[in-house]
């Protein structure tokens, strides 16, 4: 499971949350006792319509961050799209890097996660968070992202990635539609015919506020519901804000799915 840690001003759900590396810290070890596996820091925001930023401006937001839950010994995944800053990061500490572009905007960040065996998950989506909405029609939505994710693992291979240190994202949200978004989930793990561990991130997404008429935070059923329907389909990871009682949720979950086996 990934807590996610968001450092920007602008995220749709916890932008401007915290107000210092003191907090961070200290959200940080709370995410990591209640069953956090990684600490997934983002300074960029992905959310529809977002402005880009530059690498420094990414960097000064997140930098000292991902040094200071590293030295705590707390596991970290930088979430960028850039390879500066990913480099940076996994010189401070990170072990994984979280690409929501699949390596569309900056294949570079193959060649670091291939030097330094750092994980590293590929994501799904259209376009960049200003476009993607604009198009959220499939003819094949599980077979169209799953080509995409191919493409963008074997480019990964080809730099020097090993397959073990490849996560697939199909992307919630990102270019798709509420009923898209609950394809994906139906789907589960038969992304890319399972060769890939699949990652999640329905987390407070809009596709639950329509559903169910709800407030980004009121979403915290819908969240757990979503990620114990992509549970037993199959998926593995799974990217939170609040970490432990979907942790609760899907342990019991996998409890069950394990009783059945």
């Amino acid at each position: 499971m990934l807590g996610i840690l968001n450092l920007t001003p602008d995220s749709f759900s916890d932008g401007g949350r915290y107000q210092g590396v003191e907090e961070v810290l200290e959200e940080g070890l709370r995410m990591r006792h209640e069953g956090a596996d990684l600490l997934d820091v983002g300074g960029e925001s992905s959310r529809p319509g977002a402005r880009t930023v530059d690498v420094d401006e990414e960097w000064n937001r997140i930098g000292a961050a991902v040094s200071t839950l590293s030295a705590a010994g707390l596991p970290v995944s930088v979430d960028t799209t850039k390879s500066e800053v990913a480099s940076r990061a996994l010189d401070a500490g990170a072990v994984a890097v979280n690409d929501i572009s699949g390596l569309r905007f900056d294949p570079a960040i193959a060649d670091i996660c291939s030097r330094t065996g750092a994980g590293l998950v590929l994501m799904h989506m259209r376009g960049n968070p200003r476009t993607m909405q604009q198009d959220t029609t499939y003819e094949d939505l599980t077979g169209e992202i799953s080509r995409a994710l191919e493409r963008s693992a074997a480019l990964a291979i080809e730099r020097g990635v090993s397959s073990d240190q490849i996560v697939v994202d199909p992307g919630i949200g990102f270019g798709k539609s509420v009923e898209g978004s609950l394809e994906i989930i139906a789907h589960g793990g038969r992304f890319c015919s399972g060769r890939y561990p699949v990652l999640l991130g329905p987390s407070r997404k809009s596709f639950i506020g329509k559903l169910l008429d709800l407030r980004v935070d009121e979403r915290l059923e819908g969240t757990i519901a979503a990620c114990v329907a992509g549970l037993f389909a199959g998926a593995r990871l799974f990217r939170v804000h609040d970490v432990l009682p979907v942790r609760r949720a899907l342990d019991l979950a996998w409890a069950v799915h394990e009783a059945g086996r």
